[in-house]
């Protein structure tokens, strides 16, 4: 029945988040949404910050094993990190909890979602970093800074992603993975 219960508040709790954001959910506005008293969410978390912290973990979890179906080991690096990175942005852009809490962070600055935006771009980062790594070693790269590259791929991706969006048609899957080929992998020179 407690398992029940959690979950219960985890649901209610990830709901009210995506939908008012950290800031504006309370404990009672939880305790009414999972149809639970105020000290049952007690027995299981000490405060929000501990109930936020728990239900981003859940979403980073969710958002790197999206990352992972969309490797393919029949492809080549590139192709494969440009799976998992659109994969992940997708994820971020259509998860109303992620939608929200970057919305909140770039907004109001609230410290507790700042610090979860930041835990969402280092798990980010650290894939990557990983799968670079991988293919360094497997001689499919040549030798780079393995987070410089993270960096700069996902910094990329973003861009070409969010922010050309505010002013241009949104690009493609297949226009982005050219774009990044001809900058990334070939370069400009002739």
């Amino acid at each position: 029945m407690s398992i029940n219960r959690k979950q219960l508040i985890l649901e209610a709790a990830t709901k009210s988040f995506a939908q008012f954001g950290y800031k504006a959910t309370t404990m009672d506005q939880v305790s009414r949404l999972a149809n639970v008293g105020k000290g049952t969410i007690y027995t299981f978390y000490k405060n929000k910050e501990e109930l936020f912290s728990e239900i981003l973990d859940g979403v980073l979890l969710d958002m790197k094993e999206a990352a992972e179906d969309a490797f393919n080991s029949q492809l080549p690096f590139f192709e494969n990190v440009h799976r998992a990175i659109y994969r992940i942005l997708e994820f971020r852009k259509s998860h109303q909890l992620t939608i929200k809490i970057f919305q909140e962070s770039n907004e109001m600055g609230t410290p507790m979602v700042k610090e979860g935006v930041q835990k969402v771009e280092a798990m980010v980062l650290n894939y990557i970093k990983q799968k670079i790594i991988v293919a360094i070693d497997k001689k499919e790269i040549q030798p780079c800074d393995p987070e410089l590259t993270a960096f700069i791929l996902l910094k990329l991706y973003v861009s070409l992603i969010f922010d050309w969006e505010k002013n241009h048609e949104p690009l493609d899957k297949e226009k982005i993975a050219k774009v990044l080929e001809q900058y990334i992998l070939k370069g400009l020179s002739i």
